[in-house]
């Protein structure tokens, strides 16, 4: 989730420098330079892998990509509107999370006045780490979009470009969200952001409105152009990245402990530790267990830099360890993970509480002064799980993201 910071005689707009796994620190951050001012990406690049941004007065490049409509569009299809935007997003990002509603009501306001408004993930899916998810419900794949743009009610176009980014290569997005804006001879005549400041309420300055207005009414755009900040577009090179982060987890090592009764009650309280605790309760011999746990390491991976411990606790016999353990290195299940030591699974059950009846699976969020915030018996929801945990978690980074994940729009 790199992101892009510009200085400009406006104050700057700050973003924070992730500390990742061994792997993603040995590859390293670069600085590059953009056309507003400094990039910060990794891992470095050749010059010329990444194309130019479209110059203001250059004709919208054609396109024809798929939609979470099941719809084909092509630029041609909006030839009668007056303006037209394109705006470059995606679903994994949380700046870009934080322009969703204000996108939604670009379209609202602008449906009946001839704009249209058109939104295209020009992410390659291969090339996004999971440590780049730790803001997120989901990746940019054509099927995650489709699950967040009915989600969040999405009212435009929300158009699939991942798979070869053809289009995205043509228009040179910086970050996402990145926006474009054409006159109804579909030359460029503003790009950049948005408005100001990813959490609505600090943004003064409008620039994408301003430009709309001003092509509305006949005027000149007085503003062409804009640093854009957001999380870095994800080009195909950058699936290198991918495959270093994989190796370092696979690496790993992977740890079973036994933990007696008083030591399940002492984990379940989750005091002290200042962390949430994200808790599932399996075994071997449960299919479900088996079928949803790799899903569970993949939130282990994504909310690791996160304030959150994902523990799993076995409540297979103590004298099954090494079976457990090898179960587990097959998965390359790196986090906490337990065994109940002890032959009685009810004494597990009586010690852990929180409604726990004994079956597996067993899910529950854990807050920090031990209050349960979420809880499922039976194969966990991913997506449910995941957006618990968002919703709880604090604005350690980025602030708005709490609120982001608490609302409806």
């Amino acid at each position: 989730m790199s992101f892009i910071r510009f200085m400009s005689a406006q104050p700057t707009i700050g973003s924070r420098v992730f500390q990742r796994a061994s792997a993603i620190a040995a590859l390293g951050l670069i600085f590059a330079l953009s056309h507003a001012g400094w990039g910060q990406d990794k891992p470095a690049r050749a010059e010329g892998d990444v194309p130019p941004i479209l110059k203001i007065g250059a004709q919208a490049p054609d396109f024809n990509l798929p939609g979470v409509d099941g719809k084909a569009h092509r630029l041609a299809d909006y030839a009668s509107s007056k303006v037209l935007v394109v705006i470059f997003s995606c679903n994994h990002c949380p700046v870009a999370q934080m322009y969703e509603k204000r996108i939604k009501q670009l379209a609202t306001d602008y449906h009946d006045r001839g704009v249209s408004v058109v939104v295209i993930m020009g992410n390659d899916p291969k090339a996004e780490q999971l440590t780049e998810f730790d803001y997120s419900d989901m990746g940019d794949t054509f099927a995650e979009m489709k699950i967040r743009a009915e989600y969040r009610s999405f009212n435009f176009p929300y158009l699939y470009d991942g798979a070869t980014q053809s289009v995205a290569l043509k228009y040179g997005p910086t970050v996402t969200p990145h926006v474009f804006i054409f006159d109804q001879q579909r030359s460029l005549r503003y790009e950049g952001r948005i408005d100001s400041n990813p959490r609505e309420e600090l943004a003064t300055k409008h620039e994408a409105r301003d430009a709309i207005e001003s092509l509305l009414a006949g005027k000149p755009v007085a503003v062409t152009d804009t640093p854009t900040v957001g999380c870095s577009t994800k080009w195909a090179y950058k699936e290198a990245n991918v495959e270093a982060e994989a190796v370092a987890f696979n690496e790993k090592p992977v740890t079973l402990n036994l933990a007696t009764a008083d030591q399940i009650s002492k984990l379940r309280s989750n005091a002290g530790t200042g962390k949430f605790l994200l808790v599932n309760i399996w075994a071997t011999w449960c299919g479900p267990c088996v079928e949803e746990f790799p899903e569970l390491q993949k939130m282990v991976r994504m909310y690791g830099p996160r304030p959150i411990d994902v523990v799993t606790l076995s409540i297979n016999n103590p004298d099954d360890k090494d079976m457990v353990l090898s179960f587990l290195k097959k998965q390359h299940a790196f986090g906490k993970n337990f065994i109940f030591d002890g032959n009685d699974a009810a004494d597990a059950v009586k010690a852990f509480g929180t409604d726990w009846t004994g079956g597996a699976p067993y899910t529950v969020l854990i807050g920090t002064n031990g209050e349960v915030l979420y809880k499922t018996q039976g194969q966990m929801n991913v997506l449910d799980v995941r957006r618990a945990i968002l919703k709880s978690l604090p604005d350690d980074y980025y602030t708005g993201q709490h609120a982001y994940w608490n609302s409806t729009f």
